[in-house]
């Protein structure tokens, strides 16, 4: 999410005790207005009533077709879409605001959910304006179809990776013609089984190109299901392509891969709504602690993550965002680890009779360590473990 509102308001006292007095809570100020949005609000409704209830059976048991189909009645599966397409054309704060909203509830309906929802607005943009010529684009860009995606292997090349060839046959229900051959294993799909379309990302290793398709799920694609630590109602698999082809019709873009790690690099530095949405619901639990000294950690706890979560989004929305990612770092690492602290302080407040399978204490501490490696790339990583040794001096 690269655009957002001007950064020339006036900046709070939070801000300016971090000594960051460039950094406006403006963005921050339109993800909360965002929650008065009819859509956004029946989806924090759905999340608080349906999902949080349950995210321990759910951890436990996986992410239901059921769940999915909510989520389009809402209109959560192309909210990114214009109307013209069925979809509400909403903006990144209330992107932002249902990501919080449903990583708050339940992290596993979140990470299966986050890998289709990008992925209408994407379609739009790639169309350029022209209309869907497949009924895959046709489907997904109006919420009937749910995808996946096969993305991250794409940062491991050339020591493993998913291998596009172009083949001059890849005839499928729509028609025949060009297209693309995909080999090679996947080592994460999330939603596996509810997803028929997995968005993919190869390389063709002559051009050193990334084709990024819509691969539809197919014989083609053996996948063995992963017995995760944390998420493990993700529904998780690890799936191996053996020739799985698609016509052109199908392959949204072809970026130089180059170009495509730049763009992963400006990506993956920001504290995303996740973290935050996660630590809300930590907090909250702490508040209703039967310990007094967990009840007084909820708010100088909360109030921290309240100012990290101003001064992220406002970095992810600055014009010189690009020039600005040791700060984003930074931020996230700090997020990471705060989150992570307020998830051990729940833990350290049970402590003494045991956790079962449905104590949510476990869950959040799992969850908070699942998100400080998600999205991780090698700059995150040092940037993490930079920040932890500088614990140590």
């Amino acid at each position: 999410m690269t655009s957002g509102p001007a950064l020339d308001d006036p900046v709070g006292d939070d801000a300016r005790a971090d000594g960051d007095s460039d950094v406006s809570s403006a963005s921050a100020d339109a993800v909360d207005r965002a929650a008065e949005q009819p859509l956004v609000a029946a989806v924090a409704d759905f999340a608080r009533d349906e999902l949080a209830p349950r995210r321990i059976e759910t951890d436990r048991s996986g992410v239901t077709a059921e769940t999915i189909d909510r989520l389009r009645d809402l209109g959560a599966l192309n909210h990114l879409a214009r109307p013209e397409h069925g979809g509400a054309g909403l903006g990144p704060a209330e992107d932002r605001r249902i990501n919080e909203d449903l990583a708050a509830a339940c992290l596993s309906t979140w990470l299966v959910w986050c890998q289709h929802a990008p992925l209408p607005g994407q379609l739009e943009t790639w169309l350029g304006g022209a209309e869907p010529g497949h009924e895959v684009t046709r489907g997904l860009l109006h919420g009937e179809i749910f995808a996946g995606a096969a993305l991250s292997d794409v940062r491991h090349y050339p020591e493993r990776y998913v291998r596009a060839t172009r083949v001059t046959d890849a005839t499928d229900a729509a028609g025949d013609g060009p297209g693309w051959r995909f080999d090679g294993t996947v080592s994460w799909v999330t939603g596996w089984g509810l997803n028929t379309v997995l968005l993919t990302a190869g390389v063709d290793p002559t051009s050193e190109t990334v084709v990024l398709a819509l691969l539809p799920v197919s014989p083609a694609m053996h996948a063995t299901p992963l017995d995760l630590a944390a998420l493990g109602g993700s529904l998780t698999a690890r799936v191996e392509l053996r020739g799985a082809t698609v016509p052109d019709a199908l392959v949204v873009d072809t970026i130089p891969l180059a170009e495509w790690r730049t763009s992963d690099e400006q990506s993956s530095p920001d504290a995303k709504p996740q973290l935050f949405g996660l630590a809300r619901s930590i907090v909250e639990s702490l508040t209703r602690s039967q310990e007094q000294r967990a009840r007084d950690l909820a708010e100088p706890f909360s109030a921290r993550i309240a100012a990290l979560r101003r001064r992220a989004y406002a970095l992810a929305d600055s014009p010189d965002r690009r020039d600005r990612v040791p700060e984003r770092l930074a931020v996230r690492a700090e997020v990471g680890e705060l989150v992570t602290s307020a998830a051990r302080a729940l833990v350290v407040a049970r402590s003494g009779r045991g956790f079962a399978r449905d104590d949510d204490a476990q869950y959040f501490l799992r969850s908070a360590h699942f998100l400080l490696v998600q999205a991780q790339t090698s700059a995150v990583r040092d940037a993490q473990l930079a920040a932890l040794a500088a614990r140590l001096r």
